[in-house]
């Protein structure tokens, strides 16, 4: 039962490599295609994350109610 065990550990392993290879493959291959079309969409993606960055790194403004109350000399 052991050797059944040991032959197909190597050709699981081999099998794992070959399919990233191709994905690696087929990764470059995407890329020289359609790098115009991937860095012709970059400003429009920096547009695209200028609400979300307002929304999550502005959060919070007006909603704190300790500080309101340290800067009036009320109890902190």
């Amino acid at each position: 039962m052991s050797n059944v065990q040991s032959t197909q550990e190597p050709r699981s392993s081999a099998l794992m490599l070959g399919f990233c290879l191709l994905l690696a493959i087929a990764a470059f291959f995407l890329w020289t295609e359609h790098r115009a079309h991937l860095l012709g969409i970059l400003p429009y993606l920096l547009l695209l994350a200028c609400p979300f960055i307002h929304l999550f790194m502005h959060r919070g403004h007006g909603r704190r109610s300790g500080d309101r109350h340290r800067h009036e000399g009320g109890p902190s």
